[in-house]
């Protein structure tokens, strides 16, 4: 995993209002937990008195209270309060915890996961722009064992389709892939296009031969690093998904259908939870080979062979790669 980026690590309604809960995530051990204002707060799950589970513990008029000794926590991570000292003692700077900055963006719960040296850049998580009007949706989240990229680069890998997905979305036996297209409209997304056909004899056209659609009309994918991804399936219908690292070697494929064409309650609901069982469907046919893959937990791919349909692949391993490479801006005195 790459330090320094914002990572989509959890739902909004996943951290209730009146305790904290516990989460694995980027290999830490996290607690989450709503303030006063009902603000969502993320810290490394380790008291700093002797280390136990914050997310044991309960919450003292928004801060977050240790369930072993009492010690106190504000959303920053600064220790409040140590009772065994007295209520008006003064509390040593050393007592806090390990925050990463929060944000909640359309129903996402979005953290910088820093090295404690720098300061988020940029300083609000980037999302997909063509969003903000879907307010409905289904969602489910997928646990699968395997390092989140290998589910990322799954959903960048278009010859697979008419394999793994005979039964559903890869119908037709279209084996030959044209392209496939990538345009990066920004140093962390690009849109892919899909064009794969009957295998007619006829050459493929390369990644640099088919058209680019249309981006605000036409239908495409697209990969936001370093962990979100839609499918612009229509202009009202969407599949998106979150690849969420919980450690090397396992990640949640948390799934969302959205549409903001059918408005009347019941039938919304209907609608969004049939779409969510398809995805579903759809995502277990891949799951069942992607967990399969080796190495597992490498994020890198080493010792694999690609070809020219694996140009989105390429893509997003090249970018990744310069993420961990790229400066970073120290936190400021």
């Amino acid at each position: 995993m790459i330090r320094n980026l914002w990572y989509a690590v959890l739902e909004s309604k996943q951290i209730p209002r009146k305790k904290p809960v516990g989460f694995l995530r980027l290999g830490e051990r996290m607690v989450f937990w709503r303030d006063g204002s009902g603000a969502a707060h993320c810290c490394y799950d380790r008291c700093a008195h002797r280390g136990a589970s914050m997310a044991l513990g309960d919450l003292v008029e928004g801060r977050l209270r240790c369930p072993f000794h009492g010690l106190e926590y504000e959303g920053g991570g600064r220790c409040t309060r140590i009772p065994a000292n007295g209520k008006d003692a003064p509390v040593p700077p050393a007592f806090r915890l390990r925050s990463y900055p929060l944000v909640e963006k359309h129903g996402w719960v979005l953290i910088w996961w820093g090295d404690g040296t720098t300061q988020p850049e940029p300083a609000e998580p980037p999302y997909f722009d063509d969003l903000g009007d879907f307010t409905s949706w289904a969602s489910y989240a997928d646990p699968w064992n395997n390092h989140y990229t290998r589910g990322a680069e799954n959903q960048l890998d278009v010859a697979h389709l008419p394999f793994v997905h005979r039964t559903t979305i890869g119908k037709g036996n279209h084996t030959l892939v044209e392209g496939p297209g990538v345009q990066w409209v920004s140093d962390d997304l690009f849109f892919q296009y899909v064009y794969n056909k009957l295998d007619d004899g006829s050459a493929p056209r390369g990644p640099d031969e088919v058209p680019k659609p249309n981006p605000d009309s036409e239908y495409k994918l697209e990969m936001l690093l370093p962990n979100l991804w839609q499918n612009r399936i229509a202009d009202k219908v969407r599949v998106m998904a979150a690849f969420i690292p919980v450690d090397e070697s396992h990640s949640i494929l948390h799934l969302r259908f959205m549409q903001n064409f059918m408005r009347l309650p019941g039938l919304r609901w209907l609608i969004n939870k049939l779409g969510i069982l398809m995805s579903i469907v759809i995502a277990h046919q891949d799951r069942r080979i992607v967990n399969t893959q080796l190495p597992v937990g490498d994020g890198t791919g080493s010792g694999e062979l690609l070809f020219r349909g694996d140009r989105p692949i390429m893509e997003f391993r090249k970018r990744r790669l310069a993420l961990k490479q790229r400066p970073v801006q120290p936190v400021k005195p």
